[in-house]
Order: C-alpha cells, then structure tokens, then sequence
C-alpha cells in the first residue's frame, strides 16, 4: 500500500474451520484484504450490506419495484432486477 497513509491492524473472530482453512493460505493478509475490499465493492447500493432499509429507502424501493421485478438468470441463476419496460 503506497498511498501514505498509516496501516493499522484490523482482527476479527473465526471459528476453527475458517482458521484451519486460511492457514493453508500462502499470503493470509494479502487474501483477508483482497477478500473484504471485494466484498465491499459488492455491497447492496440501498442498504450498504446491513439488509435493512430505512422507511424512507423502503418507500423508494416501493416506488422503483412497480416498474422492476426480481428475476432469476437462465444461465447463470443470479437474480437480477428487470425493468418491465425493457423487452429484451
């Protein structure tokens, strides 16, 4: 990391089947901060991956789901939203 800024050091509890499995990983940091940046890059856009809305978030939503449906990829199975206006 040569962006400047200090480094600190970040735990986290793991029960014994994660701890065996990332003791088999050759650069453990390097994984966990590879791992938790993906996973922030793919947090929920509403929510931030808490899986709450917030009432008004909730009326928001309310009003983008009349016109979008949740759907499920015939490929790949992922859900995805759908406009009902898109024919494709």
């Amino acid at each position: 990391m040569s962006s400047g800024k200090k480094e600190e050091i970040v735990s986290f509890k793991a029960d014994s089947h994660l701890i065996k499995a990332l003791n088999r990983v050759p650069n453990r940091s390097e994984f966990i901060r590879t791992a938790v940046l993906e996973a922030l890059g793919n947090l929920c856009p509403l929510c931030n991956g808490n899986g709450i809305l917030t009432p008004g978030q909730k009326d928001h939503w309310d009003r983008f789901a009349r016109n979008h449906k949740l759907v499920e990829c015939r490929k790949c199975h992922a859900t995805y939203l759908k406009c009902e206006a898109d024919r494709t």
